[in-house]
């Protein structure tokens, strides 16, 4: 399979654009079976997540189909559906939660600060929503952002608040919600559950140290799951 050098942008876009070109001109065909993720992480000369994200754009595009427990196949050569946002192609999952690290976790340090009363009652209220919710569902999943924004809302400044709504925008769109269907569970839900548990802890105690740690576990956390083994791809030992 023919591989280029890639350049330093947006990697899983130039890795699902190379892939789109192979299927278009048949060096992929109809119903093949494309090489494990980890080979074709050592082709690229990429990480595994970054490979993932490639693969995932092509499922949200059409072109691929990602089998639970048996791969990701070719599809077709349709011309793709592709996801834009103003600049370019939409950030991968990856950078949408590193980025939330970096913004939200400063949002929650002012909100353990400047939340007023009705504040931690709506976080409260919200955090019950979440909880009534056994896994992933567009209920659980619309009050987890209400959860978020009433932090960023917390924090006083308008500007972070906006920059939050922009980055859910993207969390909530075709890409990275199609990655993040490969990570739901039971299991998984309860986790996030807790950790937003702390988070509300840590406002409601108003300490702003404990409210940044507290974000910051939970998008690091966020990014172990995404980027361990997935249920698609080939599973790790027993």
């Amino acid at each position: 399979m023919p591989i280029q050098t890639l350049e330093t942008r947006r990697l899983y876009r130039q890795i699902a654009d190379q892939l789109t070109r192979l299927i278009q001109s048949g060096g992929l065909r109809i119903g093949e079976r494309l090489p494990a993720e980890r080979e074709l992480a050592e082709k690229f000369g990429v990480s595994r997540p970054t490979m993932r994200e490639a693969l995932i754009a092509l499922e949200v595009e059409g072109l691929v189909e990602v089998r639970g427990g048996a791969g990701v196949f070719v599809l077709d050569r349709r011309t793709p559906r592709r996801e834009h946002i103003a600049n370019g192609p939409a950030p991968g999952p990856f950078d949408i939660i590193r980025a939330r690290w970096i913004i939200e976790s400063e949002a929650a340090a002012l909100a353990a600060s400047n939340a007023t009363p009705e504040h931690l009652q709506t976080l409260k209220h919200t955090l019950g929503e979440m909880r009534s919710h056994r896994s992933h569902s567009p209920e659980s999943m619309a009050a987890d952002q209400r959860f978020h924004l009433c932090i960023a809302e917390a924090s006083g400044n308008s500007a972070l608040l906006l920059v939050v709504q922009q980055l859910w925008e993207q969390r909530t769109a075709p890409l990275y919600m199609q990655f993040e269907s490969h990570f739901v569970g039971e299991t998984i839900w309860r986790e996030a559950n807790v950790e937003h548990g702390e988070l509300l802890d840590a406002i409601a105690s108003r300490d702003p140290d404990a409210a940044r740690d507290a974000m910051r576990k939970h998008m690091k956390n966020a990014e172990v799951r995404f980027a361990s083994a997935w249920k698609t791809s080939e599973s790790p030992p027993p």
